[in-house]
């Protein structure tokens, strides 16, 4: 009579093939643990190809390329997003990652078979239930696109759009275009439209954000952002305040300097803008800093000042949610505002072996952080299966 054969070791499985992704699928590989990234569209850095067409990253080439493989120094310091897609894809080659793509994992919950105490089942695309012996969570820190519900927003004649939706300025060409939002992306988007002959383009802001150069005489923000990231967040907010103060005060053109300190707002989840172009088209008045937007009615949009008017169309660069309430919310691991209470190599005393990556926003820069944290959760999970074994 045949004995109880062993329930084979089920592999780690990475969910989405952004950046973090394949560097934690990289990492875990060279440790020798079988692991499958899978990715819901239909290969790598599906985020980034959306992104408009004249996104630079905003972090250095040094401290944007992840583990194991440089981005090629042909790419610049400044890397393009196709240059940087690319990359991506050589990376996941490089590494001769396990990729499933087309994919899509619906929700994570505990395998109910005694024998595979631990074990995680991963609910996904065409009724698959996948078995993993981890799971990584690395669905992107702008998974959803989101809309405030504006009041009246549905009764807008005009023509209303996501700013994941923007690609370049050729469609928007002599027409009147309202930006809202002034974090990086609602300011590229605003000096893309104006250098790309839009008609008008207004910038609706609700808070002034802090603006810094991207380089100062070749320093790098994200050097200085390196070396102050351990430092109290008051004496950061102090070191940086002669710093944007050689910027031009852009008070007289209807945006004022932020009051608050740059690294206070970088706790709330508030990045710092790179100048890309935004000064000099305000101090040109090709871009009009307005109110915020506060309703929509028919063709009128009406701001926080009282101010009514009338833009043929609406970008909104209202930014993105995490969207993980599907995947894991009935585990009781987010907070109030859907994010992970346990980041990096860290888990939850209640779900052990589920780990997740890229959920912050870093002063010292998302790709960098990533980069840190896909040989720590490796190194976890490694040390995990060692344990169990």
């Amino acid at each position: 009579m045949l004995g109880h054969m062993p329930t084979p070791s089920a592999p780690v499985h990475v969910i989405g093939a952004g950046p973090g992704g394949l560097a934690t699928a990289a990492a875990l590989a060279q440790r020798g643990v079988r692991t499958v990234l899978v990715e819901k569209s239909g290969d790598v850095g599906a985020s980034w190809r959306g992104h408009y067409d004249r996104l630079r990253l905003h972090t250095t080439r040094r401290w944007s390329s992840l583990p194991g493989l440089s981005i090629p120094r042909s790419a610049g310091r400044w890397v393009r997003r196709d240059d940087f897609v690319r990359y991506l894809e050589v990376y996941a080659r490089h590494h001769k990652l396990d990729l499933a793509t087309g994919v899509e994992v619906f929700r994570i919950a505990r395998d109910p078979v005694p024998d595979r105490d631990g074990d995680w089942l991963l609910e996904a695309t065409g009724g698959r239930r996948l078995r993993a012996s981890a799971v990584v969570v690395a669905t992107g820190y702008n998974h959803t696109p989101w809309l405030p519900d504006w009041p009246g927003r549905a009764s807008f004649t005009g023509e209303l759009l996501h700013a994941s939706r923007y690609r370049e300025p050729s469609p928007f060409a002599g027409r009147d275009v309202l930006v809202v939002g002034v974090g990086n992306t609602g300011a590229e988007i605003a000096a893309d439209l104006a250098e790309g002959g839009a008609g008008r383009v207004r910038l609706a802001v609700r808070t002034p954000p802090h603006i810094l150069r991207r380089s100062t005489l070749g320093w790098p923000s994200q050097a200085s952002a390196v070396l102050c990231r351990r430092l109290p967040v008051r004496l950061v907010d102090r070191l940086a305040r002669p710093v944007e103060h050689t910027l031009p005060d852009l008070t007289r053109y209807g945006l004022p300097r932020a009051r608050t300190g740059i690294y206070s707002r970088v706790r709330e989840g508030a990045i710092p803008v790179l100048d890309a172009g935004l000064i000099r088209a305000v101090r040109r008045r090709k871009v009009e800093p307005v109110g915020a937007v506060e309703e929509f009615a028919g063709a009128d949009v009406r701001l926080a000042d009282g101010t009514v008017i009338t833009p043929e169309v609406v970008v909104a660069a209202t930014g993105y949610r995490r969207g993980l309430e599907p995947l894991v919310a009935h585990l009781g691991l987010l907070d109030g505002r859907g994010l992970p209470l346990v980041h990096g190599r860290r888990t939850h005393p209640a779900a052990p072996g589920l780990y997740f990556t890229g959920y912050t926003s870093p002063l010292s820069g998302m790709l960098r952080e990533l980069a840190r944290d896909a040989p720590k959760i490796a190194a976890a999970v490694a040390a995990a299966a060692r344990s169990k074994g």
